[in-house]
């Protein structure tokens, strides 16, 4: 998983045009800067997704500027300095920096730290915004922490939208579960059983309940929904 755009700060020129044309090749939109203060001087410095950074630069200097962008964005920074030495790895970690690579390392090396750190940065935002189904306990977890205590026909559901990933959920697979043979009285019972979790969810969080109709097609949980 790489990130749409990226800021390269470095003021090793060639180096830096011969890396950003490495991870252009990967489909990510690079700016290239020079020094910090370009960077700094940008209309919108703090728009990009992921941060890749010397230490030794002109202007505002690396450990500096990682405070800066960390104040602003918690997107992904990867230093690539050829400063050594246990100190200076503490320095830029208590900076904000997600990690550290020392020169001289390969383009494809630098390529597949960005990918790790932005990999496990997307994936705690994810984890953090997502709904949690417990099958055990039958409860359902919001992104707020408020729980749902769900009745057996809940988490059945619940389960389904959660293998569907998002994907809609036919209303024949669902009738299939619920054990309903005739097509009319299992609409009505399907709207009644939808409409029971939808007001169960409601009357315990705040937060918009992600759970919608795909009109004679059928559910759609649309957030992510992990398992506890």
């Amino acid at each position: 998983m790489l990130p749409a755009t990226l800021a390269l700060v470095d003021d090793d020129t060639e180096y830096c045009e011969f890396l950003a044309q490495h991870l252009r090749s990967q489909g990510i939109d690079v700016t290239a800067y020079s020094d910090s203060s370009d960077l700094l001087a940008d209309v919108a410095p703090y728009r990009f997704d992921f941060y890749v950074l010397d230490l030794m630069l002109p202007g505002v200097d690396g450990s500096e500027l990682i405070r800066i962008i960390r104040r602003r964005t918690q997107a992904g920074v990867l230093i690539v300095s050829g400063r050594l030495g246990p100190e200076v790895f503490a320095e830029v970690i208590n900076a904000g920096a997600d990690m550290y690579l020392t020169k001289p390392v390969t383009f494809e090396q630098v390529e597949l730290a960005v990918r790790a750190v932005h990999r496990r940065i997307m994936t705690t935002a994810k984890t953090a915004t997502a709904w949690k189904l417990d099958s055990r306990r039958s409860v359902l977890t919001a992104p707020d922490g408020q729980t749902v205590e769900l009745s057996a026909t809940d988490r059945m559901l619940m389960e389904c939208f959660l293998q569907a990933q998002g994907e809609t959920v036919s209303r024949d697979h669902i009738r299939g579960l619920l054990g309903h043979t005739s097509a009319a009285d299992s609409d009505n019972s399907l709207h009644a059983t939808i409409y029971r979790l939808r007001r169960r969810i409601e009357r315990a969080t705040p937060v918009a309940v992600p759970l919608q109709s795909q009109q004679k097609v059928g559910y759609q949980f649309r957030a992510p929904l992990i398992a506890a």
